[in-house]
């Protein structure tokens, strides 16, 4: 969707003799259906009168196509301004142009990010205006028939029309992206610089006709894209496919092919964890992509989609790869059967409402299925770790039969992790509390598991396994407060009566701490790790977990504030009398989930006193 369509000289017109925000704001509603924002009509205002400056030059085409607000299709993300037309040669080429009302802005230590005021009150950290128009670029190229096909030359840059050179926005760290996009600013000689940027590129008008091509473009991968995807995956012996996981994958590439706006497929794959859920999906994501499908691999934790799309892209199709990761929570707006495919990994993980505030959407279960042609969930109901999560089978199976979708049911039986040892989840099952099971003990020369006397020791013990492949990390019970958010030098968790002090990994690393170097001196969470694995994992059970009378009996209240996972149970208990059960088991499925993380081990500390609380 492009909100406004013009050429040069009916943009300049527009500006001339009515104001350019009311033009663009009447056709935002004709589009969309919705008024905008007070702080996108007054952005209108400004830069696009700063462009009409740009244009004013003989030498730009009177006939170059003018798109405001290009919305890139499967996302939510919209170019500001762009140009069509062609080169000397005949070669169509697009210019993209990131518009910016910003006067300054903060360096970041994350690779292409930048701190500014993007409109708000207060300063927030988000991409480079480079890197926005570069990615932005990127995208097209990977997914827009039209653009593809045609051999069209996009060429992105950033237009920051307040700002005067300050050494930040232009720094070294980002000559990456201002190689790929350069960024102009405030000033006639920069002025001039943008005018000759779009003069290299647009030599010929179009009247507008590639950008219509675009907007109407078919959405579907490039085979360039398929193809490197299947490289990466290509001999990655982490994602080979082993006994049922073949079963699953290939059954769900069936009903893949078989499904249709009038005859939807629902496939449910349930399996427990390092049953291979994660692999599978991502072996999905990779073929149906190559077969030309549009498909989304779909998680609500960031940290698997972070992982995956970090292991899939390597460096030169990053942006694209990231684009076919999604969380759960757009989907309430998405046009029904947008998509071929949807892979939701972790579908147990799905909430009912979508939004910061829980205020958008009405189920996202029902949302994804109405998305797509085939959605095929990745489920396990042991991990169900907060309130909010409503994806268990009995959910799938409701809004598939709500939908008439034909539902095909398939299990992952084949444990991978814990060093293939069944015996281990079933005991931890058992000890756990989740479920009586036969197995009091478990062949522990099968997988390596100890109870350990401090969490000095843990964290010693992870250390060195870490040294052979930075694949072990410590994690922890949410039940210590994020004191680092505000603070970088405070510890969060500590434990005074063993010395020992360490942070919550929600920092820099952000989604990818499993994976980064120096990690292992921070500790994760529920919700950095949750559908990822390592080698060894260690375990801190925090005071929400303690040992009674020879039995592990939870402890919700012990939780820290800042964890949303049980926020609110003891009010909602007074409405519903099984808010204290599930609160109760979703203590205990946090720690099956942290404790089968680990292929080869998991060593764990318990917590035995804390905030002044005794426990056997």
């Amino acid at each position: 969707m492009i909100v406004y369509q013009a050429t040069k000289t009916t943009f300049l017109d527009d500006n001339d003799n009515r104001n350019i925000e009311d033009v663009i704001n009447a056709a935002y509603v004709q589009k969309t259906g919705r008024y905008a924002s007070d702080a996108e009509f007054k952005s209108w205002a400004a830069s696009l009168r700063e462009m009409s400056r740009v244009l004013r030059d003989p030498q730009i085409p009177d006939d170059i196509g003018v798109g405001i607000e290009f919305g890139i299709p499967q996302t939510a993300m919209r170019i500001d301004f762009i140009l069509s037309g062609a080169d000397d040669t005949g070669t169509p080429h697009v210019v993209i142009v990131e518009l910016k009302q910003w006067s300054t802005s903060k360096l970041s230590d994350k690779d292409g990010l930048i701190v500014a005021n993007r409109g708000g009150r207060s300063e927030t950290e988000g991409p480079h205006p480079s890197y926005q128009a570069w990615s932005y670029a990127a995208l097209l190229n990977g997914f827009n028939e039209a653009v593809y096909e045609s051999g069209t030359a996009l060429r992105p840059c950033a237009y920051l029309h307040n700002y005067r050179d300050d050494g930040i926005i232009r720094d070294a760290r980002y000559t990456p992206y201002l190689d790929k996009a350069p960024v102009f600013l405030k000033g006639e000689e920069e002025l001039k610089l943008l005018r000759d940027f779009i003069k290299k590129h647009v030599r010929k008008g179009d009247k507008g006709e590639l950008l219509y091509k675009i907007e109407n473009g078919r959405i579907r991968p490039s085979k360039m894209l398929a193809d490197s995807l299947g490289k990466m995956l290509k001999g990655n012996q982490e994602f080979i496919l082993i006994d049922d996981q073949k079963v699953v994958y290939e059954t769900c590439l069936a009903r893949a092919e078989q499904a249709s706006e009038t005859r939807k497929q629902v496939v449910i794959v349930k399996g427990g964890p390092g049953t291979g859920k994660s692999v599978v999906a991502v072996n999905l994501l990779v073929a149906l992509t190559k077969r030309g499908q549009v498909t989304k691999y779909v998680s609500k934790n960031a940290a698997p989609r972070a992982v995956y799309a970090n292991k899939l892209a390597g460096q030169v199709r990053r942006v694209e790869v990231s684009n076919m990761f999604s969380g759960s929570g757009g989907f309430h707006e998405a046009t029904p059967n947008t998509f071929d495919t949807l892979v939701v990994d972790e579908a147990h993980r799905l909430n009912a409402k979508s939004g910061l505030y829980g205020n958008l959407g009405e189920n996202q279960v029902m949302e994804l299925i109405r998305s797509a042609k085939c959605t095929i969930f990745f489920v396990d109901d042991d991990q169900i770790v907060t309130l909010a999560d409503i994806g268990h089978t009995k959910e799938l199976i409701h809004w598939a039969n709500a939908a008439g979708a034909d539902i095909t049911t398939l299990e992952l039986s084949s444990q991978f992790r814990c060093n293939g040892s069944d015996g281990y989840v079933a005991w931890l099952d058992n000890w756990l509390g989740i479920r009586e099971t036969a197995n009091t003990d478990f062949d522990r020369d099968s997988f390596d598991f100890r109870i350990v006397d401090s969490p000095v020791e843990l964290h010693d013990l992870i250390r060195e396994k870490n040294k052979i492949n930075n694949k072990s990390r410590v994690v922890a019970g949410y039940c210590w407060d994020w004191k680092s958010k505000k603070d970088p030098n405070a510890y969060d968790i500590e434990i005074p009566e063993f010395g020992y002090r360490a942070q919550w990994n929600l920092s820099v690393d952000g989604s990818l701490w499993i994976t980064a170097e120096n990690s292992v001196e921070q500790v994760g969470c529920i919700h950095t790790c949750q559908g990822l694995e390592l080698d060894y994992v260690g375990v801190i059970i925090g005071p929400d977990l303690a040992h009674h009378n020879g039995h592990l009996v939870a402890h919700p209240s012990k939780r820290s504030k800042h964890d949303r996972s049980i926020r609110g149970y003891k009010s909602k208990a007074k409405k519903d009398a099984t808010m204290e059960s599930r609160a109760d088991i979703i203590v205990r499925n946090t720690y099956k989930t942290l404790m089968t993380r680990g292929i080869k081990g998991c060593f764990v500390y318990v917590d035995r006193v804390h905030n002044g609380q005794q426990h056997d």
